[in-house]
């Protein structure tokens, strides 16, 4: 980002007596005026400053501004109640009010209540809203969103992180948007790549990983149609279904996390952990958590059955949920809310179409 500056008709040198003798009497003083690795500016917004109309020109150890500061390059710290604007490069941190502009390479931290734009640089650059950059090293902590070209540490997002390439993690809440991950993508509900072995998400779009479509039963008779998505190691996985044995709590959902332990050309392990639900939409709830070991082998090229034994754990108040299970590891009721829970080893398997 290049911002150009032109000179005003303010009366600045009079401006500059006025806030010397401020600074004196305030108790701060800058001897640093005219050493030789830079200066320490104070002042309101440009050109109302101790830098004056060369303040773009000038290099500092720590610029304070009431409002916002511009400077060609920062050696120390900078605090502005807007905006701190770098012509050039920082080492150090910046904090502003609202945002952090630095044209080229940021090295230290950026603090934005709202923005954070840099070329790139070894940073920890945190806002409130959204870090801007091309190349990085280090940490991106934002409210909504995170973009860069390459990524070498950690994209931190409330929303959503975009990156060309990544070594290290993209962490969002909603979404992670990468080229080539060389890590975890962690995200509340979607990842998308070009290749990402280990993707954590409800749905996994890998451009060279793996995606199916698969109808499975357990020993509920709760039949699910579900998609599972991912990379070579971890996939997601997302699902709707109908239980067959209920007559009112019969709408089921599942969501959950997968990981091939062990893969080879007609036979691979799989793990998965899931949780699983009833509704009648009325009264009553029905909930499992379901430890899932599954090997699989292959008919066809696209063709996969798998079944194995589970684990779960059962938390529920409605009748047709207790009816469901006889046999179990332990049980115990929460008094508060009358709700039955239980451990108890299961099963279930299914067929799945890869593509």
């Amino acid at each position: 980002m290049n911002f150009t500056f032109y000179r005003t008709n303010i009366q600045v040198p009079a401006f500059k007596t006025i806030l010397c003798v401020i600074l004196c009497l305030t108790g701060i003083k800058s001897f640093g005026q005219h050493s030789p690795t830079g200066k320490m500016h104070f002042g309101i917004i440009y050109p109302l400053s101790t830098n004056g109309t060369h303040a773009p020109l000038d290099t500092n150890t720590l610029s304070i501004h009431l409002l916002a500061g511009v400077s060609a390059a920062e050696r120390g710290a900078s605090f502005a109640g807007i905006s701190n604007i770098v012509r050039n490069d920082t080492k150090g941190f910046q904090i502003a009010g609202i945002s952090n502009h630095v044209t080229k390479q940021a090295n230290g931290a950026l603090f934005a209540g709202f923005l954070n734009t840099y070329g790139g640089g070894d940073v920890a650059a945190i806002a409130g809203f959204a870090n801007l950059t091309k190349d990085v090293k280090g940490l991106q902590a934002a409210g909504f969103i995170n973009k860069a070209a390459h990524i070498n540490g950690t994209q931190v997002g409330g929303f959503i992180n975009k990156a060309k390439d990544v070594k290290g993690s993209q962490i969002a809440g909603f979404i992670n948007i990468a080229g080539k991950v060389k890590g975890a993508q962690v995200a509340g509900f979607i990842n998308v790549a070009d290749s990402s072995d280990y993707p954590i998400g409800i749905i996994n779009l890998v451009k060279n990983g793996e995606k199916s479509i698969s109808l499975t039963t357990d020993e509920t008779l709760t039949t699910m149609l579900s998609f599972r998505s991912g990379g070579k190691v971890l996939y997601g996985i997302i699902g709707l279904g109908y239980n067959f044995k209920n007559s009112d709590e019969v709408y089921a959902f599942e969501a959950g996390l997968g990981a091939h332990l062990f893969q080879s050309k007609s036979f691979r392990l799989n793990t998965e952990i899931i949780g699983i639900g009833l509704e009648s939409f009325k009264k009553g709830d029905y909930f499992k958590t379901s430890l899932k070991l599954l090997p699989a082998i292959k008919i066809t090229r696209n063709l996969e059955i798998f079944g194995g034994p589970s684990l779960n754990y059962l938390n529920t108040n409605s009748s047709e949920g207790l009816k469901l299970h006889k046999d179990y590891i332990t049980t115990w009721e929460n008094k508060r809310n009358d709700n039955f829970q239980a451990l108890y080893i299961g099963y279930g398997g299914g067929i799945q179409y890869i593509f």
